[in-house]
């Protein structure tokens, strides 16, 4: 059997805004996240500039990927992000912002602290206690411990308490 590579996230956490906000015009929208269903996957490939191999994530039956929308524009996936609940936590295990919501002409601010405070509901309603960790690039420790909240625990690790989560849920839903 083929051992899998834990990766070490590197998502920037651009603006956490009460929903997502158009870069242009400053317009927040309403989001939704459900589960990513095997139609949707078909379009999330690296020729469509994802950056990641959604379809793995999917093949993994501990973990669940969810995917961002806005409601009335269902079909335009703004962000995915892949969680797997355990006993007293979530673990986010891959988190990604749609192509064209990364970089300096990005459509929408927020996508990722949509999709970590998401992490924080689900660990919040299953019984963790809001608690969220994952597995962070040395380089943005720092940035996640601004940005979210997050204790650095060590090594890569880092941890969302119940506080910060309540912060992050509160702010986005």
């Amino acid at each position: 059997m083929k051992k899998r590579q834990i990766l070490e996230l590197a998502f920037e956490v651009d603006k956490l805004t009460n929903s997502i906000e158009n870069v242009q015009s400053g317009d927040s929208f309403p989001t939704e996240v459900s589960l990513l269903t095997l139609t949707e996957l078909k379009r999330l490939t690296k020729k469509n500039g994802w950056q990641f191999n959604w379809a793995n994530e999917m093949k993994i039956a501990s973990r669940d990927v969810y995917k961002l929308t806005i409601p009335n524009n269902p079909n335009n996936i703004q962000g995915v992000v892949s969680l797997e609940v355990k006993p007293d936590h979530v673990f986010m295990h891959l988190i990604e912002s749609a192509p064209f919501n990364i970089g300096k002409h990005k459509t929408y601010l927020g996508v990722p602290g949509n999709l970590v405070a998401f992490a924080c509901k689900l660990s919040f309603q299953r019984g963790g206690e809001g608690y969220v960790s994952f597995l962070s690039k040395s380089k943005l420790i720092d940035h996640y411990e601004k940005s979210l909240g997050a204790v650095h625990f060590g090594s890569h690790l880092m941890v969302i308490t119940t506080e910060a989560a309540l912060k992050l849920t509160n702010k986005y839903f």
